[in-house]
């Protein structure tokens, strides 16, 4: 079992910054590949970014390609979200997720085996 516990979210302006972290405990974290998801009121959850267990090989969304970047610490079982000009179309609740490594396919919730309880992110206008 590996449990997955966000935090970070909050209420910012539009052009604002946030850093989501997404603290894993239990089995070995270095043996998951990481993914942030989100989810918008009425809208289905859809990939934000993902991360190899390595760390050297990431994925973005269109959406945030650019102005995000995730990134993980190993030794301190914690994957991030840096996220810049925010928007206010990223309002959402994000979710961190864990798929075993090298399985591929990041870019879909299938093989994702665990997920966190999700933070809200909300983006004034």
């Amino acid at each position: 079992q590996v449990q997955l516990v966000e935090s970070g979210g909050g209420l910012v302006q539009a052009g604002g910054s946030l850093r989501l972290s997404c603290a894993a405990s239990g089995r070995t974290f270095s043996s998951y590949a990481m993914g942030w998801f989100r989810q918008a009121p009425g809208k289905e959850r859809e990939f934000v970014a993902a991360i190899s267990w390595t760390g050297v090989n990431t994925y973005y969304a269109d959406s945030v390609k650019g102005r995000s970047t995730i990134s993980r610490d190993n030794a301190k079982n914690t994957v991030f979200l840096q996220m810049n000009n925010l928007k206010p179309e990223d309002t959402a609740v994000y979710y961190c997720a864990a798929r075993p490594a090298n399985t591929g396919g990041y870019y879909t919730q299938t093989g994702y085996t665990y997920w966190g309880q999700g933070t809200q992110v909300t983006v004034s206008s």
